[in-house]
């Protein structure tokens, strides 16, 4: 499904090369909101994802709104909530509860008011309340990752930065896929690619794959759809490309969103342009996201979206190949 590239066979410009990390790169501060070990869907083999928190765009379709600011949020579930009102005893200016009320339809959480120092989390018993967002080490996220080295060398696997965008927190990003490298541990970087070009060639030395999004096609849509034109973007993947990385193009499919036959076509078109492409993936639109929106306080995005059904994936599948487009993985 995936092929691996070594990074000796990256041709990076002299030019654009990193210039030299801390010497101890164990170090080096982040801020991540998860970290997933065996994970079997961020790259080639077993891996553990890293999330990273901070993100330039705003997908109407995000599945981790969590991640798009670099500062911690509260996170509240009332799913969960017993309405104990401890939370409110510990910190009265964030929660407070409503009389005559039963149960969590009592509870009220006042976002704007938080400052995200995560006191209240611990007293809540019910693991209603989370903090997304902690500040972490490279040595600490290591100690993590090379917990599982075993399953990494018997399935191709290794470290998948993720987010949010990985590449907004640069000095953490790069010391983390160098301090992997120096471990033996296979990297790979998921990037929504509109980074500047110079953030690129200073991970490309430790990526030895990426996953590159590309969500729709014609400025106006884009930005429509993530708040960002999509220009920077389409240069940034054809630099990687013609600098040896092992891309795999992943693009999110929304029906009637942004699935278009002119986008489909254009997907394919790319695969023509950029040959040495590792392959096109389609990752079908789904709601994991929305409630997450209500549990940080944040509006949900208007977005007339389904998720989409066998006959969805059939029809795009199937204009993808009569475009003729290379290297689809799992198509029907």
């Amino acid at each position: 499904m995936y092929t691996i590239i070594e990074p000796a066979a990256l041709s990076v410009p002299a030019n654009t090369r990193p210039a030299a990390l801390p010497v101890d790169l164990r170090t080096v501060r982040g801020h991540i909101f998860d970290l997933q070990r065996a994970s079997l869907h961020d790259g080639p083999g077993i891996r553990t994802t890293v999330f990273l928190k901070g993100c330039a765009l705003r997908c109407a379709w995000c599945h981790n709104p969590e991640s798009q600011r670099r500062a911690p949020e509260l996170g509240y579930d009332a799913a969960k909530c017993l309405a104990c009102r401890a939370c409110a005893e510990i910190c009265p200016e964030v929660h407070s509860f409503v009389d005559g009320i039963a149960g969590a339809a009592a509870h009220r959480v006042n976002f704007s008011a938080c400052d995200a120092c995560g006191e209240c989390v611990p007293g809540c018993t019910a693991d209603a309340l989370r903090l997304y967002g902690r500040d972490v080490t490279v040595g600490e996220v290591m100690s993590e990752v090379v917990r599982d080295r075993a399953y990494f060398t018997r399935s191709g696997g290794g470290l998948t930065l993720s987010g949010g965008e990985p590449t907004t927190q640069l000095a953490f990003c790069v010391a983390l896929l160098r301090a992997a490298c120096e471990e033996g541990v296979h990297t790979c970087l998921e990037t929504c690619g509109f980074s500047p070009r110079a953030a690129y060639a200073a991970v490309l030395p430790f990526t030895k794959y990426v996953l590159f999004d590309y969500k729709a096609t014609g400025a106006p849509l884009h930005e429509a759809l993530t708040g960002v034109r999509p220009e920077r973007i389409l240069e940034n993947l054809r630099w990687l490309h013609d600098a040896g990385a092992a891309i795999l193009l992943r693009c999110p499919l929304v029906p009637g969103v942004n699935d278009t036959d002119e986008h489909l076509r254009a997907i394919a078109a790319l695969t023509h342009e950029l040959p040495d492409l590792r392959g096109v993936e389609v990752l079908p639109y789904h709601e994991s996201g929305v409630a997450k929106y209500d549990r940080i306080g944040r509006a949900r995005p208007a977005l007339a979206a389904r998720v989409p059904e066998a006959a969805d994936e059939r029809r795009w599948h199937e204009t993808l190949r009569a475009a003729g487009c290379r290297g689809l993985v799992g198509a029907h």
